[in-house]
C-alpha cells in the first residue's frame, strides 16, 4: 500500500532527513586512514542522540538476514556493495567507503547514503563514485509529477549501461515515510513510462548501486548481511530520500 503524504508530513520528513544528512557529514569528516569502522558508527550514534532521533537500522531484520543488524550505519568498503556491518577494520589509503544511514524523528523516517574515497584514489575509483552520484542526480531529475517509477529506473540504468557498470538487480530503492521500507519498489533498471505513477506527496528513497567490474551478480558474506561483488571489483552506492511535488523533486536528506 502506497501512502501519499501531506505537505505537513513532508516537512516532518525533512526534519528527519536533516538528521540523516548531519550523520553522513559527520561520518565523512571522521573517516581517515587508521580510523576503525566501529568508530564511524559511534560518530553516527552521537549525532542521533543529539538530535533525539532513533536509528531504523539498529535491530532491523529483513527476511534474508540471519541476525538483527547490530549498528546504526552500514559501512561498505571496496568490493562491498551495500549492507556492510561496521567492524574493527581500520581504513586504509585508497579505500572506497560507502556509508548508508537512516533516522526516525517524530514518527517519520529519512534514509540516505554516500560513497567517498579515503586518501589517494586508485585508477577508476573516482570515476565510479562520480558516475554513481550522477546516476542519483538523473534519477532524482526524473522524479516529477506525471512520470512513473520506470522513468526513474531507466534514467539510472542508462548511466550504468553507458559506463559499463554492473548493478545488483535484486536491490534498489523504495518508498519511505512512517517506516524505512514502504511501497513502491524503485528498481535501478526499467522502462520509461512503466510502473507506479508519480504524484505530489509520494516519497521515495532513490539509490543507485554500481559495480565497477560490470557484472550484476553478488555474493553474501558469512555475516549474512554484506553484499560483495563476485569478481572483487569495487562498488559505489548513493542515496537520497526525496518527495515528488508539483514544484519538482524535493530532496529531504540534504544538509
Amino acid at each position: 500500500m502506497v501512502e501519499i503524504k501531506t505537505d505537513a508530513a513532508l516537512d516532518a520528513m525533512r526534519e528527519a532527513g536533516r538528521v540523516v544528512a548531519r550523520i553522513l557529514d559527520a561520518v565523512r569528516r571522521a573517516a581517515a586512514i587508521g580510523v576503525r569502522l566501529t568508530d564511524l558508527d559511534e560518530t553516527a550514534r552521537a549525532v542521533l542522540r543529539e538530535a533525539g532521533a532513533r536509528s531504523p537500522f539498529l535491530g532491523y531484520r529483513p527476511h534474508f538476514a540471519p541476525t538483527p543488524f547490530p549498528a546504526v550505519i552500514c559501512v561498505s568498503v571496496n568490493d562491498a556493495i551495500v549492507h556492510g556491518i561496521p567492524t574493527d577494520y581500520r581504513l586504509r589509503d585508497g579505500d572506497v567507503v560507502g556509508v548508508d544511514c537512516g533516522a526516525e524523528l517524530d514518527g517519520w523516517t529519512g534514509d540516505a547514503a554516500v560513497t567517498f574515497i579515503v586518501g589517494t584514489p586508485r585508477p577508476g575509483d573516482a570515476e565510479l563514485v562520480d558516475t554513481t552520484r550522477r546516476a542519483l542526480d538523473a534519477g532524482i531529475a526524473a522524479a516529477t509529477v506525471g512520470n512513473r517509477i520506470g522513468d526513474i529506473s531507466a534514467a539510472i540504468g542508462a548511466i550504468a549501461q553507458e559506463a559499463g557498470y554492473g548493478m545488483p538487480k535484486d536491490f534498489g530503492g523504495h518508498g519511505i515515510g512512517r517506516h524505512m521500507h514502504e511501497d513502491p519498489s524503485v528498481p535501478n533498471h526499467g522502462r520509461p513510462g512503466r510502473g507506479y505513477p508519480l504524484r505530489h506527496g509520494l516519497t521515495l528513497a532513490i539509490e543507485p548501486m554500481f559495480i565497477a567490474g560490470g557484472r550484476d551478480g553478488y555474493r553474501t558474506a558469512a555475516d549474512g548481511w554484506t553484499l560483495h561483488s563476485v569478481d572483487g571489483s569495487r562498488a559505489a552506492h548513493m542515496e537520497h530520500t526525496i518527495a515528488i511535488t508539483e514544484d519538482g523533486p524535493r530532496v529531504l536528506t540534504a544538509l
